[in-house]
């Protein structure tokens, strides 16, 4: 598996009051704004605010990976000796993400297919 991190999702409790905060560290509107999630892109690295984040057990700051198969790359992360913080679950039309954490419980997450 090769994949390339591209983003970082950070949980939030207060999405409007995180939108002011990240649109003035940032620079820049979103590219998206939707109750459930809102995206910057930045340098060609998306910026995420996650809303839900919390209760899908992120606990901070999640750098992600896009994968083309969300099952295949979570199998070779746990027997590599990752742990699952959360299953795959639907985010987005067509895209599962899955958050797993490494050996010192740092957070990554993979998604895709």
């Amino acid at each position: 598996m090769s994949n390339t991190p591209n983003r970082i999702v950070i949980p939030v409790k207060n999405l409007d009051a995180a939108k002011k905060i990240y649109a003035t560290w940032l620079g820049t509107e979103p590219h998206t704004d939707t109750p459930y999630y809102v995206g910057y892109n930045v340098g060609g690295i998306e910026i995420g605010l996650n809303p839900n984040g919390h209760a899908a057990g992120m606990t901070g700051p999640t750098p992600t990976a896009g994968v083309e198969d969300v099952d295949a790359a979570r199998a070779e992360l746990l027997a590599a000796g990752a742990t699952e913080v959360s299953a795959p679950s639907p985010a987005g039309p067509g895209q599962r993400v899955c958050i797993l954490a490494d050996a010192d419980g740092n957070p990554i997450s993979i998604i895709g297919a």
